[in-house]
């Protein structure tokens, strides 16, 4: 049937029609907030090129965390980074480290609030790389992995509810598995950075982090860009060596991606809204050129419609009260 049989229109005259067809529905539960703490007490040093983002000493974490899941937000992800940085990133292995003291005050502040925790040297190690770097400036993938393993098994004595490597090491996911099972850890999930391009939204997260390498770039280990079925490969990969979930990161540009690995894996998927695109709209939104709500849930929206499950986002608070309202 052609006009004027056929009208779409019927169904989106209203709210209430709009809202009954409505084909993708974005709630809160798919939502994790990222959380970046640093050393100290009663540190909130703001993330300049990241308004509203702040760096965290642990008891100001837990003040945020408790309003994270006060605002109806499942999970965090936490981001540490140490004073202490060495080339073997001994903070984040150690068992009294900033990380894993972070996890175990916000599980024991929070108890029904999943944390998940990065897994990457950059945070803490002086070169800023995601793992050992060789001399003449190679990363060397495979005492990286080893490395990474203990890391995650460190986070997980701490109470991490899910360990997420995003160092981009091959064969990482079968190595921390193998470390977490042999050690008790069977059931901890392991959330992979499986798609993570070297992307250049990733600037300001930088900034919060204080993860900027001091030498180089990460193209030689994080994905190019331009490919997509790359993606799918190392998805699948991951899958493999026994990841539980799934990420594309970053989301925004990538929603093809999204869509590929959504019809191509049977595990959750997660995508990150990174800090680019954060402060992108933040920035938009400040000028009065965009309405930052109507915006962040557009996006968000956009994001599960493409395939994802789970959404990092660092509108995730606000977003939650939003979809309640």
């Amino acid at each position: 049937m052609s006009f004027p049989d056929t009208r779409p229109r019927r169904t989106r005259q209203t709210d209430l029609w709009r809202r009954m067809v409505r084909e993708t529905r974005l709630t809160s539960d798919a939502l994790i907030y990222p959380l970046f703490v640093v050393a100290g007490e009663g540190v909130r040093h703001p993330v300049s090129s990241m308004p509203g983002i702040s760096q965290l000493s642990i008891d100001e974490a837990v003040k945020d965390a408790r309003a994270v899941a006060d605002a109806g937000v499942p999970a965090v992800l936490l981001f540490a980074a140490p004073e202490e940085k060495d080339a073997h990133a001994s903070a984040a292995l150690a068992a009294h480290g900033l990380a894993a003291r972070a996890i175990s005050a916000i599980k024991s502040a929070c108890p029904g609030l999943l944390v998940w925790a990065d897994v990457c040297l950059c945070g803490a190690t002086d070169h800023g790389h995601c793992g050992h770097v060789l001399p003449g400036g190679a990363i060397d993938n495979d005492s990286s992995i080893e490395t990474l393993a203990q890391v995650a098994l460190n986070y997980a004595r701490a109470g991490a509810d899910a360990v997420a490597p995003s160092d981009m090491m091959d064969g990482r996911v079968q190595a921390i598995r193998r470390v977490l099972d042999r050690n008790g850890f069977a059931m901890t999930p392991i959330v992979a950075y499986a798609a993570k391009y070297a992307s250049s939204f990733y600037g300001p997260f930088r900034e919060a982090a204080e993860s900027a390498p001091a030498f180089g770039d990460r193209r030689s280990y994080q994905m190019d860009p331009a490919n997509a079925r790359e993606a799918v490969r190392e998805v699948l990969l991951d899958i493999e060596e026994g990841a539980d979930l799934v990420m594309v990161k970053p989301a925004g540009p990538y929603l093809d991606i999204i869509r590929r690995v959504r019809a191509a894996v049977q595990v959750p998927v997660v995508a990150y809204q990174v800090s680019g695109e954060f402060s992108l709209i933040k920035a938009a939104a400040e000028r009065g050129w965009i309405d930052e709500r109507a915006a962040v849930l557009e996006t968000l929206t956009g994001i599960q419609r493409a395939g994802a499950d789970l959404i990092i986002t660092y509108f995730a608070p606000e977003a939650a009260r939003w979809l309640r309202a």
